[in-house]
């Protein structure tokens, strides 16, 4: 398969750190009453704990592996690099192998950077919807507010702060027209996130080396569109 091939099966699938290419995103609903958001969490303790553990870290950076088994393909489809997370700006995301490519995703959109480090290309209005609504939503989470969780996923947690899982099961018909459902695990940073579609595809992400960062460099500031 060739270098276009796997970028258009492969691209930009990080969900908890803001990605995630599914286009019925797009039309999420409002966030939740409490009410409702009371009837969604399993644990809702352990849950906020999560929360504000990973909202010490302002920034992370890391390295991941990310296996994707997909229906139509006898191999899955394996991928690595590194990202760069920032909470209040957004991601960058760093293929390495099988091939190099950049994205940056904030809450604009998703745009592909070339070799000078210049934005070249931005995804569909349609995908960059909702690219940007679930970018928003867990960047919410991982700063400590759970609103935006709790109106489009039924949460259960187990474990403790330092080392706990997740399992989040979509509660509105958008979603889950497109998505069975998530799981993330970690300690002090996000460790593993298994995506499931209601296709049947899976995607797995492992991250490795992750670090706390201040403040990203002058050119990452200016890909996230910081001044």
């Amino acid at each position: 398969m060739g270098t276009m091939s796997l970028r258009g099966v492969a691209a930009v699938a990080l969900l908890a750190l803001g990605t995630l290419s599914v286009t019925s995103l797009a039309a999420w609903p409002t966030v939740a009453s409490a009410a409702e958001t009371a009837q969604s969490a399993g644990n809702p303790a352990l849950v906020s704990q999560i929360a504000s553990h990973l909202a010490q870290a302002k920034g992370v950076r890391a390295q991941f592996t990310q296996t994707q088994t997909l229906a139509a393909m006898k191999q899955p489809l394996v991928s690595t690099g590194s990202l760069l997370f920032f909470r209040d700006r957004g991601v960058i995301w760093q293929i390495d192998t099988p091939y190099k490519a950049t994205y940056v995703i904030t809450d604009a959109g998703v745009a592909e950077v070339d070799a000078n480090g210049q934005r070249v290309t931005a995804h569909s209005a349609q995908g960059t919807r909702g690219v940007a609504q679930v970018s928003k939503m867990m960047r919410a989470m991982l700063g400590g507010d759970l609103s935006a969780l709790y109106s489009q996923f039924d949460v259960q947690a187990e474990g403790s702060a330092a080392q706990w899982r997740m399992q989040l099961t979509p509660n509105q018909p958008q979603i889950a027209q497109s998505i069975k459902g998530l799981q993330m695990n970690g300690g002090d940073y996000l460790q593993g996130l298994r995506i499931t579609l209601a296709n049947g595809d899976i995607t797995k992400l492992d991250f490795a080396k992750s670090a706390a960062v201040t403040e990203p460099t002058p050119a990452e500031r200016s890909l996230l569109g910081a001044p």
